[in-house]
């Protein structure tokens, strides 16, 4: 204990060891920095730019730093906590992060980032860039459309003759993790899972080993913080004998986020105190018969009809609320982007094991809506004022929102009601 040294976090004099690793450290002190590279005993590697802070005035990453004498440390400045959440939000739109499809949600390090940080969308549009799949390996999968290139499996999964498993190959945007078939082989059962666990995504799955824990039961459902999300002056005004317009609708998506409306069951009775519904499915009223001071969109948009309701929504509607993972990111939908439209077609009406024997016509005709290439987000295509995420979101979550929006409250949206699955 005779190497202390003195240094500050945060404006905070704390005493450290000498060489000890700044995330150590800040942890010890009660200060939490995120990361999502940074793996136990390996040497840290600095890849994911989430642990960025300020040592005397310069960007660094924070597991890379070794405390040192006279250290003024900026960990939880607005900028930095800001650009960390940038960070998880590039990641989100690069990759195919959606969480309700995959086998790591739940236990998924970037997505608990993502809850931590009260992430709802993303700032950047997304880029359904098409990489390999690798079904090949013995007992693994290769999802590289989720990797993070975080690099912990190519320096902790090794064979016992000490092979490497995993490596780089290509560079900059090009680069992947590729698995060495021959080596993977020889990899126990209790290897090959914890080369799956160290994984901070869902790139590395194991075959047969997926979905093994229920809903409620997972590392993340257990553990985790509430948060306060922001609500804007919101500017609605009617008269106070008036009740609150509200207009939803359907888009791309499975109707669930429609359904888990009803879930507050009995509480639907105070809602209608305030509140009654004009265009929506749970009205069946098929055109807006007034101005709507709210206007709730489930489903992203994959064809002209989408685009045009959409918009129809932005134009008749004060607030703009996109609810449900498939009007945030896309979701199930979207993961017909990472395949050719054309072969999408084909395999549903002509090679599909359901098609009609000697059928050769996709269908078209000037009723059927023009599908687009891509499915995309609701805040591609027209403003969104709020957003809900979930699949479908928990019914409490979404009241406690347009509630909070109609009335100006503040509100908490609990761990549990925050989900993105």
């Amino acid at each position: 204990m005779n190497n202390l040294v003195n240094l500050t976090i945060d404006g905070k004099s704390i005493q450290a060891e000498a060489g000890k690793n700044l995330v150590d450290v800040a942890k010890a002190h009660g200060v939490y920095i995120p990361t999502l590279c940074y793996f136990r005993n390996l040497n840290p590697l600095g890849t994911c730019r989430i642990c960025t802070v300020k040592v005397n005035g310069k960007d660094t990453t924070g597991c890379t730093v070794k405390v040192a004498q006279g250290m003024d440390i900026e960990i939880n400045t607005p900028e930095l906590l800001d650009n960390r959440k940038a960070i998880i939000e590039m990641l989100y739109a690069e990759g195919n992060h959606f969480c309700p499809s995959c086998e790591k949600s739940g236990n998924c390090d970037m997505q608990n980032l993502g809850y931590d940080m009260g992430i709802t969308v993303t700032r950047y549009p997304h880029v359904f860039s098409d990489k390999i799949v690798d079904f090949n390996p013995k007992r693994m999968i290769m999802e590289s459309n989720r990797c993070i290139l975080c690099k912990r499996c190519v320096e902790e999964v090794k064979t016992d003759e000490g092979k490497d498993v995993f490596s780089f190959v290509r560079r900059g945007v090009k680069t992947r993790v590729q698995i060495d078939y021959q080596q993977e082989e020889k990899l126990s059962e209790a290897q090959a899972i914890h080369a799956m666990n160290i994984c901070p995504v869902g790139a590395i799955l194991v075959k047969g080993m997926i979905h093994e824990q229920p809903f409620g039961e997972r590392k993340y459902d257990l553990l985790g913080k509430d948060i306060k999300p922001e609500v804007k002056n919101s500017n609605i005004h009617k008269k106070d004998n008036e009740k609150f317009i509200v207009a939803t609708t359907s888009l791309a998506g499975c109707f669930g986020c429609h359904m888990s409306l009803l879930d507050i069951d009995t509480d639907l009775l105070d809602i209608i105190e305030i509140a009654e519904f004009n265009k929506s499915p749970l009205t069946d009223i098929k055109n807006f018969s007034k101005r709507c001071h709210i206007g709730l969109i489930e489903g992203g948009c994959s064809n002209s009809e989408n685009v045009h309701v959409l918009q129809e929504f932005r134009k008749k509607c004060d607030i703009l609320v996109a609810f449900g993972e498939c009007a945030i990111m896309g979701g199930i939908p979207a993961m017909r982007n990472f395949v050719p439209l054309q072969e999408c077609l084909e395999e549903a009406y002509l090679n599909g094991v359901t098609t009609e024997i000697g059928a050769d016509v996709v269908p078209g005709h000037e009723d059927i809506p023009k599908l687009l290439n891509n499915v995309y987000p609701c805040n591609e295509v027209v403003k969104i004022d709020y957003y809900i995420p979930g699949c479908p979101p928990n019914a409490q979550h979404i009241w406690k929102v347009v509630k909070s929006i109609l009335l100006g409250e503040e509100f908490s949206i609990a761990h549990d009601e925050f989900k993105y699955d």
